[in-house]
């Protein structure tokens, strides 16, 4: 499992494109995984494009993967501005050794939502988004930090500790024609590991849906 830190260069006319459509963006990342005449493999990729910038302007994407990019593979001249060496999470995260009660920060763009009447709806109110994380919290092996009240006649569900950011709906275009919505929020905290085995495998396959449009990655960094 391997974690790489990119920069596109928005001179590039595809970059632009891919920047603005998250679908194709996959799509191009997906080229660096596997050859032309092979579909990339399912769940090879995670992604997320970072709300930051780097230091000269660039728009930065955090891709994991399970194997080694050949960045060349994308084949567009000038896509890529930068690509750091990749990391190997297993080793930097201490992964074989990870047990319960270990803190790490995090970050996780997601669709928090509900399907009701057969249909998935976005959780559109703070409380709700904070609760969705908590309920994938128990599924996923890792506890959010409570909220502390001072409300002591408060009687709603206790609150996680937690800042939800960056309300967008995504959009993308698949090469068919079909067009794709869906509403994310950007998550960033810490969390405890409950769950040792549970937690390295959502680090592996991520969380909830969208992951075509650069929703799921949860990436973390040990607190020492």
């Amino acid at each position: 499992m391997f974690l790489h830190r990119i920069s596109l260069d928005p001179r590039c006319r595809e970059a632009r494109r891919d920047l603005s459509d998250p679908y194709q963006l996959h799509a191009t990342l997906c080229r660096a995984f596997s050859r032309p005449d092979q579909k990339c493999p399912e769940g090879e990729v995670l992604w997320r494009l970072e709300p930051e910038t780097g230091s000269d302007g660039c728009p930065r994407v955090l891709v994991q993967s399970r194997t080694i990019p050949d960045w060349d593979g994308v084949g567009v001249k000038g896509w890529l501005a930068k690509a750091d060496p990749p990391i190997d999470l297993k080793s930097r995260l201490k992964l074989n050794a990870l047990t319960a009660g270990q803190r790490f920060r995090f970050r996780l763009r997601a669709n928090p939502c509900v399907t009701r009447n057969g249909k998935r709806q976005g959780l559109l109110q703070l409380v709700e988004q904070e609760q969705w994380m908590k309920r994938k919290g128990t599924l996923h092996g890792f506890v959010l930090p409570q909220l502390t009240s001072f409300d002591l006649s408060e009687a709603e569900e206790e609150r996680v500790d937690v800042r939800v950011s960056q309300e967008q709906m995504l959009s993308g275009s698949q090469n068919h024609g079909n067009s794709i919505r869906i509403f994310s929020v950007l998550y960033d905290g810490v969390m405890t590991v409950t769950d040792a085995s549970a937690f390295v495998k959502v680090l592996q396959t991520g969380i909830g849906h969208g992951k075509a449009l650069g929703l799921g990655l949860l990436s973390v960094a040990s607190i020492v």
